[in-house]
């Protein structure tokens, strides 16, 4: 059992003792932390408050489809009115469309209720601020300290939060897709597309069938219940995706359209039942808008060199932020860029909102495609063309990370042509190829992710970290 306290919110399995999981005590815990850190940051902006008194504070919340989200909203919710705040609970909700109900309810902050690729049993609080964005480090930090101090004031009866239910967010997430400069939805209502999604028994079976009607889009959704049993592993990860590959070479579609349980990562399948490449959605349309709004570019550490050159291609500056998206959105506001994201299909376009959100990536990449006339695999075919490996090793109670990242630095401190990166993990950068050996924020595993020009190259690179990994942990359990 595991939980895990990150810059990525509270996530952890279902079930077990208090502290080590994800379980109504704990839920209790970290909302009220939340809510506290809410109400400060509220009381200390004295324009917020309305001339005719004090407005009682307002949260939304939203969550995906998981088992165990029913009662980790109800324990939420119930937490929230105790702490004196007016809850909208917006229903089964993708988390960009919980992001956008924050901002257009004017509430003071949210919680998506959901642990985005994690499998079933996991389940995790996403905390947002007044601008539907995630806390920052710093932030996250504070309801971390917040909640182990538990300095907790809880409302008195006169006091207790109002509960209110709007399910109407989805179809403005998606009037608010259609409505950006760059969604060209008569083109694609033109190209009379024809798609095969994978939403994978969460949120995104309830979603995208209608935007694909309001496209104009004729479809067919794999894995449509929205019941939290997850056909397949939740990750789009080709492995993960052999159903609708097979669907997809079957012929009759011209895109399969993949995303987790939160519709915030995104997949793309050729006609041919090929993959597209997680990593070259942030790519595509990146290409797309640039080539509409030349500007700069960011994506995290571990994601593909082929972004910074097709925004170099563009005329653009391309920028490398630390994993993690509140990470990469920082970035994006320092260096003004135009659309960034993650490599692993997190697509953020500024004008929608500064959030990860696969409704506008499907949507600019269908006006792409609309607007070239040309297939997916054709479309792929016009990018750089690298290989990245991505790698994983279970932590164990005794791996001591920061010793293996040292080690890391070390092996390649002689090298000349190898230029090392800490802000996160250890990241190696050479000419032709990298690797990058980092904790993850959402598993309790390391994540090493390599790139060359092929994917042997890559594989090689990447073993010789995970040996690392492998020989250290075997070193300490010798040690025992």
């Amino acid at each position: 059992m595991t939980l895990i306290k990150s810059i990525s919110g509270i996530r952890g399995t279902i079930g077990g003792r208090t502290g080590d999981t994800l379980n109504p005590l704990d839920i209790v815990k970290f909302t009220t932390a939340y809510a506290t850190f809410i109400k400060r940051r509220r009381e200390a902006r004295e324009d917020r408050r309305e001339e005719s008194g004090e407005r009682r504070e307002k949260i939304v919340v939203g969550r995906d489809g998981r088992i165990s989200g029913e009662m980790v909203k109800n324990v939420v919710c119930g937490t929230l009115m105790g702490m004196g705040f007016d809850v909208i609970n917006i229903g089964l909700a993708t988390t960009p469309t919980t992001e956008l109900a924050v901002r257009m309810a004017e509430a003071d902050g949210g919680i998506i209720i959901t642990a985005s690729h994690n499998p079933r049993m996991w389940n995790a609080l996403k905390l947002l601020n007044a601008e539907g964005e995630f806390l920052t480090a710093s932030d996250g930090a504070e309801v971390l300290d917040i909640a182990a101090r538990e300095d907790f004031d809880y409302a008195d009866v006169d006091h207790l939060g109002h509960y209110t239910e709007d399910n109407t967010y989805n179809s403005k997430h998606i009037d608010s897709v259609l409505q950006l400069k760059l969604a060209d939805v008569e083109a694609i209502r033109k190209r009379k597309f024809r798609v095969c999604a994978d939403t994978i028994n969460s949120v995104g079976g309830i979603i995208l069938p209608d935007l694909f009607r309001a496209l104009g889009v004729d479809f067919e959704i794999l894995n449509g219940e929205c019941n939290g049993d997850f056909a397949h592993n939740p990750e789009p990860l080709e492995k993960n995706l052999l159903g609708i590959m097979d669907k997809m070479r079957n012929g009759g579609f011209d895109l399969g359209i993949v995303v987790d349980p939160d519709v915030d990562r995104l997949a793309f399948i050729c006609e041919d039942g090929t993959m597209f490449g997680e990593e070259y959605t942030l790519v595509s349309v990146a290409d797309y808008v640039l080539s509409h709004t030349p500007g700069n570019t960011v994506s995290n550490l571990s994601s593909t060199r082929a972004l910074r050159d097709v925004t170099e291609q563009h005329g653009g500056h391309y920028t490398a932020a630390a994993v993690g998206e509140v990470n990469v959105t920082t970035k994006m506001k320092e260096v003004g860029a135009v659309i960034g994201g993650e490599g692993n299909g997190g697509v953020i376009y500024p004008e929608s909102h500064y959030g990860r959100d696969a409704l506008v990536g499907i949507v600019l990449f269908l006006s792409s495609l609309a607007q070239k006339g040309c297939t997916a695999s054709e479309l792929r075919q016009t990018f750089p063309d690298y290989q990245i490996a991505k790698n994983r090793i279970d932590l164990t109670p005794d791996t001591d990370v920061d010793a293996i990242l040292q080690k890391v630095k070390e092996m390649f401190a002689q090298d000349n042509s190898a230029k090392v990166n800490d802000i996160d993990g250890v990241k190696i950068d050479f000419p032709d190829r990298w690797v990058h050996l980092r904790k993850s924020n959402t598993e309790p595993i390391i994540r090493v992710y390599s790139e060359a020009q092929t994917i042997a190259q890559a594989d090689d690179l990447g073993k010789k970290l995970l040996q690392v990994v492998y020989d250290m942990q075997s070193s300490t359990a010798d040690s025992k």
